[in-house]
């Protein structure tokens, strides 16, 4: 059995994390799966948006403990280096948007993985979950860098020291997500906005994405130039001279991610 679903409709990947039955949490297995989909999409032209969800009752609950404590298991060292280290640097360095559906639980490394996602999804069943302090861990998975930004040092502090559960409405509320859909229409709104993401100019996006990275690292100045440098770029385009042709032309843009 895969344990990454994947499913194209037209050119928005579905990507699901499928090990139901224990709230798809990782194992060595299932997130090197997730990485080599994430590399596979990232290569494929006919790829304009992806979108992150899980099968099942939730989205993810984080490392399978019964696999970080195992002997003969891959150990902290490997799953931090090998596993969650390089989803999110592929979720944050890919230049297409990555838009997460967060269908009930999102703990752990899981909700630091959905948390890094460029567009935010929930259900009104989801909450996220800081859990490395119940059991004696620190916060990985990008989770020190996201969350501050995300909410601000003392919340993001706060959150992750007690471990509290945020709801749906909550992570609206601190700017953990986006928005909130029933849970049953969850998927389907995420792929009706990921369809549209899709038919942007992607590599505009995928730009945008490029300088959001920096943007914490930069000065005012110097992030002005890094605008400056990479606005030459995105009107060397296809898309950008698609866009004001279509402007002027007094019509719907068509275009092609290039």
């Amino acid at each position: 059995m895969s344990l990454i679903i994947s499913e194209q409709k037209k050119n928005v990947l579905i990507l699901k994390l499928n090990r139901p039955d224990k709230y798809n949490s990782f194992n060595r297995e299932m997130a090197l799966q997730l990485i080599s989909e994430l590399d596979k999409a990232e290569k494929d032209k006919a790829v304009r948006a992806i979108v992150l969800t899980g099968e099942g009752k939730a989205f993810c609950a984080g490392q399978d403990l019964a696999e970080a404590v195992d002997p003969n298991g891959p150990g902290i060292k490997k799953i931090v280096e090998e596993h969650y280290n390089p989803i999110i640097l592929k979720i944050r360095n890919m230049e297409k948007p990555i838009i997460a559906a967060v269908n009930g639980v999102a703990a752990g490394a899981g909700a630091n993985i959905a948390l890094a996602c460029d567009i935010v999804f929930v259900g009104k069943s989801a909450s996220f979950i800081q859990a490395f302090s119940k059991i004696g861990l620190i916060p990985d998975s990008g989770g020190t860098f996201t969350l501050p930004r995300l909410v601000g040092f003392n919340m993001a502090s706060a959150l992750m020291i007690t471990g509290d559960k945020v709801t749906s409405d909550e992570a609206v509320q601190y700017g953990m997500a986006y928005k909130i859909f029933d849970d049953n229409k969850l998927l389907e709104q995420a792929i009706i906005n990921a369809q549209h993401v899709a038919s942007m100019p992607t590599k505009a996006i995928g730009l945008t994405k490029r300088l959001l990275n920096q943007t914490y690292n930069n000065t005012l100045q110097q992030q002005l130039n890094f605008e400056r440098d990479i606005q030459i770029e995105s009107a060397n385009t296809y898309d950008y001279n698609e866009g004001v042709k279509a402007f002027l032309e007094k019509r719907a843009p068509e275009f092609k991610g290039e």
